[in-house]
């Protein structure tokens, strides 16, 4: 019976065994990771150059003059109506590497010179001290050139002379006199200020030498320059047609 009992004991366990097996629970499934989204491009910002921020470029603007413009320049008598004058408020390059704005006075028939000449020197980043009526000065032609200043119109006599200027007529400019004098033939300036500047050729800032692109400029259009006096040099001075 022991034996018997243990045999069957062996075969339930068996069959225990199998129907465990057989109803396990299914074999878990293993996860499968979701399809990646698919690839897509990542915004990048673009690098933008800003533009360079050079200087304004040259501008000029002509005007009909009035009487209130000119108290001490121009007055009864004068070879020329201030209603023939023209207000120039053009562009300039200073001593300093900065864009100004100045004003000339000159004749109404040749402000296109005048623009013409000025535009070349402000592109050519040729340095002007300053520029201002000469009426700042009370139409004073010593004081103005002392300052430096680059003026047109003055209704005055010409040096040494009994005959009216060019500068009368609004057809002459003076640039930069300190750099630029006025020189005797014994080679005399009555400026102080400027008497290291006597000589020609010479170095330095606004300094016009003969044929240099300042000469040029107002070659093209006609003008003469003080330099290319015989005698007396007036290194400042350009007029059309000369004197």
């Amino acid at each position: 019976m022991k034996r018997t009992a243990a045999m069957a004991f062996v075969v339930l366990a068996s069959v225990s065994c199998g129907a465990q097996e057989r109803g396990a629970s299914p074999a878990t499934s293993v996860p499968v990771p979701p399809a990646s989204d698919p690839p897509h491009e990542t915004s990048r910002p673009v690098a933008v150059t800003p533009e360079p921020t050079g200087p304004p470029p040259f501008s000029a603007k002509v005007s009909r003059v009035t009487r209130d413009r000119v108290p001490y320049s121009w007055r009864a008598g004068c070879p020329v109506s201030y209603r023939d004058l023209r207000l120039v408020t053009l562009t300039y390059w200073g001593f300093d590497d900065k864009p100004h704005t100045g004003e000339l006075v000159v004749r109404k028939t040749v402000t296109d010179d005048i623009v013409t000449v000025f535009e070349k020197l402000y592109d050519e980043r040729w340095p002007i001290r300053k520029m201002e009526l000469v009426d700042a000065y009370k139409a004073d032609d010593y004081d103005s050139i002392d300052a430096d200043n680059t003026s047109a119109f003055n209704c005055r006599r010409a040096t040494g002379s009994s005959n009216w200027s060019n500068h009368a007529y609004g057809a002459a400019i003076d640039i930069n006199p300190r750099e630029n004098p006025y020189v005797t033939a014994s080679g005399n300036t009555a400026h102080q200020n400027a008497k290291k500047f006597t000589q020609r050729p010479t170095k330095g800032k606004g300094v016009i030498n003969p044929g240099d692109k300042v000469v040029k400029a107002f070659a093209r259009v006609g003008w003469e320059w003080g330099g290319y006096w015989s005698g007396t040099k007036d290194y400042q001075h350009f007029s059309k047609g000369g004197g």
